[in-house]
């Protein structure tokens, strides 16, 4: 359970630092504004892992020995990926950078990383439906806060949430190996 929540968080930490911009660009947002661009941040994290688990279910029967190795690599590059990324500056916020198309793009572009961890769900067992419900539920509250959060906290917060959230997929991926090789 403890992992499946972290999991999660670690999924939505690229749309927090996301939100973050954007909440600096509108300035002052409203509610319900942040609450617009958390639903489709939250959606669109919902679906691909879900994406990702149907795609890794049909490698699965190929590489059953393996799976474990895979799960290792894909969580350990995702969570690398999240630390450059958070450790390199990102361009400034568009003037546009609210509207619906841009969002639901910038939704897709954050949630890759969702799709390729929806993979690695599928050699884990794991009930697909309730992670993406969880990455979906927790990509809505922080997309949400970072927007209303953006002007205050800054970019500089959203880089520490992904260097944060890649460690622990790092981690989660070197446990589910270790485990796997019965180190422990």
């Amino acid at each position: 359970m403890l992992s499946n929540s972290l999991i999660a968080f670690s999924m939505s930490a690229d749309a927090f630092a996301a939100s973050l911009s954007k909440g600096a660009a509108i300035g002052r947002p409203r509610l319900v504004e942040a609450l617009r661009i958390g639903l489709i941040f939250g959606v669109v994290e919902m679906i691909t892992p879900i994406i990702g688990w149907s795609l890794g279910n049909l490698a699965h029967a190929m590489i059953t020995s393996i799976d474990h190795w895979v799960a290792f690599g894909l969580l350990g590059l995702i969570g690398a990926k999240m630390i450059y990324e958070a450790l390199h500056e990102k361009p400034a916020p568009q003037p546009d950078y609210h509207r619906v198309g841009v969002l639901l793009l910038t939704a897709i572009g954050t949630s890759i990383d969702a799709m390729a961890v929806g993979a690695t769900l599928a050699f884990l067992e794991v009930n697909i439906v309730y992670m993406a419900l969880l990455i979906g539920g927790a990509t809505f509250v922080m997309a949400t806060i970072g927007t209303m959060t953006g002007q205050i906290v800054g970019a500089k917060a959203g880089r520490i949430a992904e260097i944060i959230g890649g460690l622990i997929l790092i981690l989660i991926g070197t446990h589910i190996l270790i485990d796997h090789l019965g180190v422990i």
